[in-house]
């Protein structure tokens, strides 16, 4: 295919090559996706030894959000050309960003990633519930709620050692982290129903600018007096969860979101989970047999979940 071709498939918003895509892309994107996202929750915690939680959302965002701006701007997309469009970039950006994400940055300051990622796998079943008021043709089945169900069983067996770690502190973080599922779960509806024709870039980069903005603003109110330490794990944190974590994997999971229903993406964060348990392994964290059990019943849970319903 000729570059010429390739780059206006890709960075305009002529989807028509792309309304069929093959299975093998998808299946790499939504990978990509879940392979990202699952070390986010160790870097979040890395990240937070040097940087405050509301300064690491804002710079975090403020760094994607520059870099798919000015991809959008190299490849001549144009956004914001519409009020739909902008009011996009408000809600979204209040629900998916500011909101969903200063909670998981400022609940993981005392609660360990895992309980942290076990807490977030919730979305799948907030967005099946909003999505069943607020979406056509996304009702819930009795399959589906039976997989959503088996598959949160088998994160919470694979992370229930952690539950029983802290005091009081982690149990109210732990309960506060139950607001940035939810969040999400609207922001994720909301582009599901208005976002269509609007590219990615646009969908997420818009969101990540508005989210910079005011967490800045945040910031400097709220951690002024903070310590900042920037060494190299802070630094390297901060790019990873900047260009991986959020341009390069926010790209993907909306160009996912206008090919597959909602909540079926949504059951990205029963995979994640699994990630982070590797990723936790890696760094020296102690293996259990619950692994085993709750991966099992992850893998079947997704079965139930996505499996094809008859015409």
């Amino acid at each position: 295919m000729p570059i010429r071709t390739l780059r206006h498939h890709l960075f305009t918003l002529d989807w028509a090559a792309m309304v069929q895509p093959r299975r093998a892309l998808v299946a790499l994107a939504f990978g990509l996706v879940c392979l990202i996202w699952g070390t986010t929750w160790a870097a979040i915690q890395i990240g937070l030894r040097g940087i405050p939680p509301f300064s690491g959302v804002a710079i975090r965002f403020a760094i994607a959000a520059t870099v798919l701006l000015a991809v959008a701007w190299a490849t001549g997309v144009r956004l914001g050309r519409t009020r739909r469009e902008r009011m996009l970039w408000l809600g979204n950006g209040i629900l998916s960003f500011i909101i969903a994400y200063g909670v998981v940055y400022w609940s993981e300051q005392w609660i360990p990633s895992g309980l942290a990622a076990v807490l977030f796998a919730t979305y799948p079943l907030f967005v099946a519930i909003v999505g069943h008021f607020g979406l056509p043709n996304e009702a819930v089945s009795p399959r589906e709620l039976v997989g959503i169900a088996v598959g949160f069983g088998g994160v919470g067996v694979i992370f229930s050692e952690d539950v029983t770690l802290g005091g009081p502190e982690v149990y109210l973080a732990a309960l506060v982290m139950l607001i940035s599922p939810l969040a999400a779960a609207f922001g994720t509806v909301a582009v599901k129903r208005w976002g269509s024709g609007i590219h990615p870039f646009s969908l997420a980069g818009g969101p990540m600018a508005v989210a910079s903005g005011v967490m800045g603003m945040l910031a400097v109110w709220l951690e002024r007096t903070r310590t900042f330490v920037w060494n190299f794990e802070s630094i390297g944190s901060i790019l990873y969860l900047a260009i991986c974590g959020s341009a390069v994997a926010f790209f993907l999971y909306y160009w996912l979101l206008s090919i597959l229903p909602a909540k079926r993406l949504a059951l990205t964060a029963y995979i994640i989970p699994l990630v982070a348990v590797l990723v936790g392994m890696l760094r020296g964290e102690s293996f259990h047999s619950q692994v085993l059990v709750g991966g099992a019943l992850v893998v079947t849970g997704v079965a139930l979940a996505v499996g094809r319903r008859r015409s």
